[in-house]
């Protein structure tokens, strides 16, 4: 059945890395909501994403959750093979998943930095090329959208790794953006401000101490009252997946109520 106004990702095919809990799961229902039938959920914990794939599914899609680690580039390139395989084609991808680690300039080790860097910048670039390289041999429009994060403008000190990755991100986005235009295949990306997700409440609890009732305290403090939720952000990542963002590519739009290069008045 060919897609409609309301319903615009009829045809839609999609693989979601993250795509068991938070920004990626709401991505999945927008989807789902708006009439897509099929989608690859990934996400390296095993449990967590058959309840995810099996409770998206009663929505009525069929979605089948591939076990992932997008540290390793191969297996990266390996889910939209086996993805494609389920369902004949991928049309849509969206790089959500990404370690958040903490690390200053000053005490960042190595290994710590080449695991963010894996999974945060090799493990998405390594699923967009085999998304872009099926679907060039396809000869179908595709398009992709990769999660960033404000950090990419410049981000906090204790997150010089994880900022330095995202910013890398970024650039892979627009350069992909630029080499793909001539295939129909476009490629977007969002940078995300402060947002509330489970693994947002973990990270504040693991690294920074944080005890129940910090969520409300820090959207108290917040312009709009409130942090990013992610379903919010999921409706812009279907409508640039969609055919109603048109010729849009190469875009990277601040998803935030902090306006990057203010400064106090």
């Amino acid at each position: 059945m060919p897609s409609t106004p309301d319903m615009p990702h009829r045809d839609t095919v999609a693989v979601i890395t993250g795509g068991a809990q938070g920004l990626g799961r709401a991505v999945a229902e927008a989807l789902i909501a708006e009439g897509c039938g099929s989608i690859a959920i990934a996400s390296r914990r095993v449990a967590e994403g058959e309840a995810a794939a099996a409770e998206l599914s009663a929505m009525g899609a069929d979605v089948r959750f591939i076990r992932t680690d997008l540290g390793d580039a191969e297996a990266a390139g390996a889910l939209i093979d086996r993805a494609a395989e389920a369902f004949g084609r991928v049309t849509a991808l969206v790089n959500a998943a990404a370690a958040t680690d903490r690390g200053s300039i000053l005490d960042t080790d190595p290994e710590a930095f080449d695991r963010l860097m894996a999974v945060n910048v090799r493990g998405p670039f390594f699923a967009l090329q085999r998304f872009a390289q099926r679907a060039v041999e396809a000869g179908h429009p595709a398009a992709c959208v990769n999660i960033l994060s404000m950090v990419v403008h410049c981000g906090q000190s204790f997150l010089a790794p994880y900022s330095a990755s995202k910013a890398a991100l970024a650039n892979v986005t627009k350069n992909a953006a630029q080499a793909l235009r001539g295939h129909r295949i476009r490629v977007n990306g969002v940078n995300c401000g402060w947002m509330d997700t489970p693994g947002e409440d973990d990270v504040q609890r693991r690294y920074h101490g944080a005890e129940d009732g910090w969520l409300q305290a820090a959207e108290a403090r917040q312009p709009m009252g409130m942090l990013v939720k992610p379903a919010h952000v999921a409706g812009l990542v279907t409508y640039l997946l969609g055919a109603r963002s048109g010729v849009m590519t190469g875009a990277l739009v601040d998803f935030d109520q902090n306006v990057a290069g203010a400064y106090p008045e």
